[in-house]
């Protein structure tokens, strides 16, 4: 059987935590299915909601009367880190029970390093939190050093740094763990952003967003996993899409994924980051890289359907 990264997307969360518990039980079925079959899983996550209601919490907190400090947005990543994972490790923990899988489950806090000097750092581009008046949110950029954008006339929102994952801190004990044939939660939103400090290169975190597809792709190439499986709301990756001449892809080179990539082919914030992160999980011809649903996961490991990208010309 295989090593696999399973990379579920945001659309099988909920809004809320009573939402997020409910829609966890069908993710489980699927996945402890997988892990009935023989298959090493490590199971990372979407935070995009969980952290920007945790950040806007705590900074409605710290304006009131109760002095409740300031909370670092890496803070509250590591906050959705743990309470996701909680009920993702309790869903699956439950199903393993009703399908009788004897297998241990564990969430890893899990810190992602990138480059203090990326790029992302001087071009904003992530949105986060809520929509606040043109007058309130120049009040905070100023007071805060915030940056705002205006977001499709609803409002001003916060937009943070999206850097390039460079490595991953827990990335042995997470191998050793899935080794051992234990069910690992990781790379929750992508992971917590951290840089090494200048002086003594000691880890220190950043307000940041890193993309929860590449952090993946990373962390199947340092576990040395044999497939990396992106779970999103489509059946398989599509060109031309929305439109008549609508086209579903059922295995791609990287060649050819690069070439629908220049042509523009994939939305930024959609399908392209999915598509990049399965090129840069593919190096070799043992290696799969599979875009699916979640309902088609199973089916999609088998070659029935969904997108495969491949090596080669």
């Amino acid at each position: 059987m295989s090593k696999i990264v399973i990379a579920l997307g945001g659309n099988a969360l909920g809004n809320t935590p009573e939402e997020q518990m409910d829609r966890l039980e069908s993710v489980a079925k699927i996945i402890v299915k997988l892990i009935s079959e023989g298959n090493k899983i490590v199971l990372t996550h979407g935070n995009g909601p969980q952290v920007g209601q945790i950040a806007l919490a705590m900074e409605y907190a710290h304006q009131g009367n109760v002095n409740t400090p300031l909370m670092p947005f890496a803070e509250c990543g590591s906050m959705s880190q743990g309470y996701i994972g909680y009920q993702l490790q309790q869903a699956l923990q439950d199903e393993m029970e009703r399908q009788k899988v004897k297998k241990d489950c564990v969430t890893v806090i899990t810190q992602v390093l990138v480059a203090a000097d990326d790029p992302a750092f001087q071009n904003p581009t992530k949105p986060i939190g809520a929509f606040y008046s043109k007058e309130d949110a120049d009040e905070l950029a100023k007071t805060r050093g915030y940056t705002f954008v205006s977001d499709a006339g609803r409002g001003y929102r916060r937009v943070v740094p999206s850097p390039m994952p460079i490595d991953i801190v827990e990335s042995r004990v997470i191998k050793k763990l899935v080794d051992d044939d234990t069910v690992v939660i990781a790379v929750g939103g992508g992971g917590i952003p951290v840089v090494k400090n200048d002086k003594r290169e000691l880890l220190e975190g950043v307000d940041a967003v890193i993309d929860k597809d590449l952090s993946s792709a990373l962390l199947g190439k340092l576990i040395d996993a044999d497939i990396l499986l992106i779970l999103t709301a489509v059946d398989k990756v599509y060109v031309k899409f929305n439109t008549p001449e609508q086209k579903g892809l059922d295995v791609i080179t990287i060649d050819e994924a690069r070439k629908y990539i220049e042509a523009g082919e994939f939305a930024k914030g959609s399908m392209l980051p999915k598509v990049e992160a399965c090129i840069k999980f593919v190096t070799s011809p043992e290696k799969k890289a599979i875009i699916t649903s979640l309902n088609e996961a199973a089916e999609a490991i088998e070659g029935n359907t969904g997108t495969k990208i491949v090596g080669g010309n």
